[in-house]
């Protein structure tokens, strides 16, 4: 693709266990990454994603396949000559320099005048909303202008791309939160790729341009975050990113059917026959007196109040089990039904998503 930065082309890798077994972290992965994008790499412990990362910074050494990044191939280049850069979880600071001279020593290590240096440090650390704290040292920032600094070193080179592995994973809550939002501003304002690893779902959908879902050294699905999670390929991607309610059954273009007699009502045009339905727990809503839109009844065992929603927890006359999550503002009917232990659960057939038998 021409307007690629990166290009993967069969990567494949495997590693030996003490166990004298072979596990599989690349399998033969084909990706492209496209100019000034934030691309997200997603999974659980083991999928590979780390592995792509450092294959991708020269860390890793792949067992076969190309690695190309802007039109030049790189397999077999070492990290140092790759025009990339890399933020670790750790930050990886050196404790005994400045904060000034953290950021300026890959230009120091390449020989650029004193000058030239001073000047792009600050404007580097401006970028990253450090701006007149070179003089400090890593033990005077808090967590979060550790982390600054660490982005601050990576851009000062100007790499055509940037590598971030976890890097927010050691920070509280908020911070996370709002330094989700910085790293995309950043990312647009720089105009480069950032490839960003993580297992944090949330942190995926917020951040992304697309996202990468790998499980077993493969990509599951590669899309942006809203067709990841209302459209999942199949049942990994659907219970990975986000909560889910799947139905196994057989459908007959309208309705699918679970083994245990449940129909869900569908407006998805699509193959009959078998496939699994998803419904999200926030796509259902408790039904009114009257309510004519298609439901499930449930008998309720949990209902968890979390802020802005109610999760509730029941199952269905067959033992299935449900979650559905209820605005806050729906308080009053959520307090009734708690005291019947009894909810009719309504949904929108629209909202129903199919996944056919052979992507499930």
């Amino acid at each position: 693709m021409r307007d690629s930065i990166v290009r993967l082309e069969k990567a494949a890798k495997a590693f030996a266990t003490p166990e004298g077994q072979t596990v599989t972290a690349l399998d033969a992965i084909d990706l492209d990454v496209r100019r000034n994008e934030f691309l997200t790499l997603l999974g659980p412990s083991g999928c590979g994603k780390t592995t792509l990362l450092q294959a991708l910074g020269g860390f890793v050494a792949l067992d076969s396949g190309r690695i190309l990044i802007d039109g030049e191939d790189m397999t077999d280049r070492p990290p140092y000559r790759r025009p990339v850069n890399t933020v670790f979880q750790n930050y990886a600071l050196f404790p005994h320099m400045s904060v000034g001279e953290n950021t300026g020593y890959a230009l120091e290590v390449a020989g650029v005048a004193r000058p030239e240096r001073v000047r792009r440090v600050a404007e580097a650390l401006r970028m990253v909303g450090l701006e007149g704290m070179e003089g400090r040292k890593p033990r005077q920032l808090s967590g979060g202008q550790q982390q600054r600094v660490a982005l601050a070193r990576a851009i000062i080179a100007r790499p055509k791309l940037l590598l971030l592995d976890e890097p927010l994973s050691a920070l509280d809550k908020n911070l996370r939160q709002a330094m989700q939002i910085e790293l995309k501003t950043l990312q647009h304002e720089l105009g480069i790729s950032f490839i960003f690893v993580t297992h944090d779902q949330q942190e995926a959908l917020t951040m992304s341009d697309r996202v990468a879902v790998l499980s077993g050294g493969r990509i599951q699905q590669l899309d942006t975050p809203r067709a990841i999670y209302d459209r999942p390929e199949n049942s990994f991607v659907a219970t990975f990113v986000g909560a889910s309610n799947l139905f196994e059954g057989e459908s007959d273009g309208t309705t699918l059917v679970t083994a245990d007699g449940i129909a869900i009502a569908h407006a998805q045009a699509g193959p009959t026959g078998a496939a699994t339905a998803l419904i999200r727990p926030e796509q259902f809503f408790l039904a009114p007196p009257g309510e004519t839109a298609p439901s499930l009844d449930v008998d309720l065992e949990q209902v968890v109040f979390v802020g802005s929603t109610f999760e509730l927890f029941g199952r269905t006359a067959t033992g299935r089990r449900v979650v559905a999550e209820i605005p806050a503002g729906r308080r009053s009917l959520v307090g009734e039904i708690e005291q019947s232990r009894r909810a009719r659960l309504a949904y929108d057939p629209a909202a129903v998503h199919l996944i056919p038998a052979e992507a499930a």
